[in-house]
């Protein structure tokens, strides 16, 4: 088909990945033929992610929670993501260590990149998060964290903060850490 450049993973992104994600060779090689396959210009664009995003959550709108997953993934913000940038967002929400998955949690959290998260980024990203979960399950959640805004408030409540303060990476990571509720109430598991 195309040339041998475009057509194989460098040896360099391949042992990269192995070396920071948990996947084997045979699976980066099967993940890059499918990458490849639905983006042969090589980089996914926020469109394209959504699309994707939307085809795991088809009972909901995904396109929120979507864009914040790009944008914390698009480390060198160029708007789109590669191959690599693709399979560390895939290993980070699939598998990866709490530590590694709570640092990447911080960063989806932390709307403005500055390095903390304030009130109402946890309310932006809450109200994503709630776009995602049916509209059967919302009804079977606790009444504290019934809408966007409640789960927000009882989020930021975990952390001490008063509302004006602002919360650093390693606060947000030891909060969750020391608190089930707030690991649950920064993801949607769909009810089993």
């Amino acid at each position: 088909m195309g040339n041998s450049k475009s057509s194989a993973m460098s040896k360099e992104i391949l042992e990269d990945l192995k070396l920071h994600t948990k996947f084997s060779e045979n699976e980066l090689a099967q993940w890059y033929e499918n990458f490849q396959k639905t983006c042969p210009s090589g980089r996914i664009n926020p469109e394209e992610f959504e699309a994707i995003y939307a085809r795991f959550f088809p009972d909901s709108d995904a396109k929120t929670y979507a864009q914040h997953v790009f944008r914390s993934f698009d480390t060198n913000d160029d708007g789109t993501l590669d191959f690599k940038e693709y399979i560390i967002a895939l290993h980070m929400t699939s598998g990866g260590k709490t530590q590694r998955k709570l640092e990447w949690a911080f960063s989806l959290f932390d709307v403005d990149k500055n390095g903390y998260i304030t009130k109402s980024e946890v309310g932006e990203i809450c109200q994503a998060i709630f776009k995602l979960i049916p509209k059967e399950d919302q009804e079977k959640l606790p009444a504290d964290e019934n809408t966007p805004e409640k789960r927000a408030e009882k989020l930021w409540s975990y952390f001490n903060k008063k509302d004006n303060e602002r919360l650093a990476e390693g606060e947000f990571i030891q909060g969750v850490l020391e608190n089930e509720n707030a690991l649950r109430l920064i993801q949607y598991e769909p009810m089993k």
